[in-house]
């Protein structure tokens, strides 16, 4: 039977107004719109404003000049002045090249962050530029429109246009300095309308309905996905998801619900609700038909970049890994030809691009650069998308999101206990994740060659660079970001936080782990001792992944843990694989059998989730196995600290167990399933692995000597060979 055979229909309708059922129209905004989006003539004057951009409806009919005002905070003045001071420096840079025919120093040197100062270095600064990170734009004209109306620009040698000579363009698209200040003196304008307009649309929101289960679907996506990835722009798909614009399809949305379903299978309610679409399968299947009749035509939109981003996440954390890197390669070549990949603002040329447009090309470049650096991470291969000068910049001027408040969504917790109102800081954090991915594109690039051709001094060199460049980055990390795992707070922040961290820790194994162990086959058993300082970042990044994580667990759940996280503690218990290891022949050490057996349990538990959590776990196991070392399957269960999914009804909240996880020796507690739990009394847990020093490791000479002629039991856990 095929899919569209079936009788419920996989795509939901638009949603509706409560006091409508017809097409949204200026009436049922004007009914739900706020005097927050008023504009200055119409609150002058004490009426109510349509809010409708760029112009009131009161103000057209009486040809008043209408504009929204709305107060800058000094976090965004303090933005604004340092752009200004960015922009000065191009137009220097300009004049220079101009003057003298350099012109290394351009805009895209400096890295913006949404949540304030600074904290990118440039790959000049760390020695080790990428391809096509050149300063100079050439000959490049800017973007155009091809014959079916879409968006993409062309080389000197395309059939799609003549010859031009090479090196002779401003490299500004034909704007030049000029339209560098017109952008520095726009910002603020652009900023206040694309603000304006996402609250109206949250605003919006709030008074529309969607039948279930696709409201808690997209919630999940909104909560849980959206933060971290940026895939979507939320304030544009809601908006045309109504009226079926461009930034909106069908396609898209089956994509969204497809890759949400994986994390609902424990709520109850929702398993029943999504029987008719085939548990959720019909999504995932009317989202490639869509696709695949999308790119037939040729003439593929973002909403199509977006679906295959989705689904590349979806077949990755599958274990699919074909599917997985097919889809995100064609999700990088449609940015390419799209001309996403280049700044939208400096280089439009004869394209018209409204400031919507340019923030959704410029998130959507980010997204996939960050996308990119992840599954190259999760399949060892090389990076595809480098950044350059003509990349867009990292600024995103619509930082709505950075206010909202975050709640875990799907989440039920106990009677008497709620999550506490969080801010969401969502745009600081995918900033900061867009920094450390350029970090990380160095170390994959430079250390983690897949053929591995690189030379002994290409890695020594990124080693000394990109370490700097971590350490920088951490102390430039604002607070609000920032997990000290030597001091936890007492509830889990909000998940995109929670990977950011854990995503530092794990690149900063990668960048030192290949450091403890010789780099050549067969290992030299005269060969220099790893320097400890290399081993003792690994066993602090490793213990403070599991700190945090332990953390995550027992405020949300594993239910809704993500594929980041999971490679995460992979990366963390190959850290203390080796431990054991090295340490085989002189007895064990308890602490790190403890937490490698915390690492094997969580993984066992994730693998439901993330299936190919499985291929990992298997390695582990089976390395563990050459040491004759097994774990009882039954020695750690579920966290018992878990809060249920909604309608879960697998554990009441009586039967529920409120004792922790930890990855530290605790003393053995009775299984006391049935006792009756005082909702109002509940607390979290004490913040585990105590009595651990985070600073001070007693790295002894045997270990050491141990490590220096180590050779891994797998080539998984990190060993670089030579392949030559």
């Amino acid at each position: 039977m095929s899919d569209t055979a079936s009788p419920p229909s996989p795509t939901p309708p638009p949603k509706s107004n409560s006091k409508s059922k017809s097409k949204p129209t200026t009436s049922n905004v004007k009914a739900v719109k706020k005097k927050a989006f008023s504009c200055d003539q119409c609150r002058a004057r004490k009426v109510r404003c349509g809010g409708e951009q760029p112009s009131c409806r009161r103000c057209v009919v009486r040809n008043d000049a209408c504009r929204y005002l709305l107060a800058p905070t000094i976090s965004y003045t303090q933005r604004l002045e340092e752009r200004v001071r960015e922009l000065e420096g191009v137009v220097e840079g300009l004049r220079n090249r101009n003057g003298n025919g350099e012109g290394e120093e351009e805009e895209a040197g400096g890295v913006e962050v949404g949540g304030g100062g600074g904290g990118g270095v440039s790959h000049d600064e760390r020695g080790g530029l990428s391809a096509g990170s050149g300063s100079g734009a050439g000959g490049f004209d800017g973007l155009k429109r091809d014959e079916k109306g879409g968006i993409t620009y062309h080389g000197a040698t395309s059939f799609f246009q003549l010859p031009a000579p090479v090196g002779q363009s401003d490299g500004l698209g034909g704007g030049g300095v000029r339209s560098v200040l017109e952008a520095a003196g726009g910002g603020g304008e652009r900023k206040e309308r694309l603000v304006s307009n996402a609250w109206q649309q949250r605003a919006m929101e709030t008074f529309s309905e969607t039948p279930e289960p696709f409201q808690f679907l997209l919630g999940v996506h909104w909560c849980w996905i959206q933060p971290l990835f940026n895939f979507v722009y939320r304030p544009a798909f809601t908006r045309d998801m109504e009226v079926l614009g461009s930034y909106y399809s069908h396609t898209l949305l089956n994509a969204m619900l497809s890759h949400s379903v994986r994390w609902c299978k424990n709520d109850a309610k929702i398993r029943e609700l999504l029987e008719p679409y085939d548990n959720g399968q019909l999504f995932s299947r009317q989202a490639r038909t869509l696709l695949f009749d999308e790119l037939r035509q040729g003439h593929s939109k973002i909403p199509t970049v977006q679906t295959l981003l989705l689904l590349s996440a979806q077949e990755c954390s599958a274990g699919n890994r074909t599917q997985a890197w097919l889809y995100s390669g064609m999700a990088f070549r449609l940015i390419e030809d799209m001309g996403i990949c280049i700044d939208g603002q400096r280089y439009a040329g004869a394209v018209q691009l409204s400031d919507e447009d340019i923030e959704i090309r410029h998130r959507l470049f980010w997204s996939c650069y960050f996308w990119d650096k992840m599954i190259s991470l999760y399949l060892g291969r090389s990076p595809t998308l480098q950044h350059s000068t003509v990349s867009p910049p990292q600024i995103m001027l619509d930082d709505s999101a950075e206010t909202e408040l975050w709640k875990p969504h799907g989440i039920v917790y106990p009677e008497g206990f709620e999550y506490p109102p969080t801010q969401a800081h969502s745009i600081s954090c995918f900033m900061r994740m867009c920094q450390l991915s350029e970090i990380f594109n160095q170390i994959l690039i430079h250390i983690y060659d897949p053929l591995g051709r690189n030379a002994e001094a290409e890695i020594q060199a990124c080693l000394a660079s990109e370490s700097r460049a971590l350490g920088k980055w951490w102390d430039d990390l604002p607070t609000f970001l920032r997990i000290d795992a030597k001091e936890l707070p007492a509830y889990c922040p909000p998940s995109h936080i929670v990977t950011l961290n854990c995503l530092y820790h794990t690149f900063k194994i990668l960048l030192y782990r290949p450091m403890l162990f010789p780099r050549s086959s067969p290992p030299n058993p005269t060969s220099q001792r790893p320097n400890p300082t290399h081993l003792v970042e690994c066993i602090s990044s490793a213990t403070s992944i599991i700190a945090i994580f332990d953390l995550f667990c027992r405020t949300f759940g594993d239910d809704y843990c993500i594929l980041s996280l999971s490679y995460s503690v992979y990366t963390a218990a190959s850290i203390f694989l080796l431990q054991v290891q090295a340490a085989a022949s002189g007895g064990q050490d308890e602490i790190t059998m403890r937490r490698l057996g915390f690492c094997v349990a969580v993984l066992e538990r994730v693998k439901g989730i993330n299936a190919v959590i499985g291929s990992s776990l298997n390695l582990i196991t089976q390395a563990l196995s050459k040491l004759n070392i097994h774990f009882p399957t039954n020695s750690f269960s579920e966290p018992s600290h878990q809060p249920s999914n909604r309608g879960d009804q697998r554990h009441t909240i009586q039967e529920a167990r409120f004792l922790p996880l930890t990855a530290d020796p605790m003393p053995s507690i009775p299984d006391n399933s049935n006792f009756d739990l005082d909702g109002s009394a509940f607390q979290p847990p004490p913040v585990p692995l105590q009595g651990f020093d985070f600073e001070n490791f007693d790295i002894s000479p045997e270990m050491l000597d141990a490590f220096s002629g180590l050779e891994p039991i797998d080539a998984t856990v990190g060993a670089l060979y030579d392949f030559h």
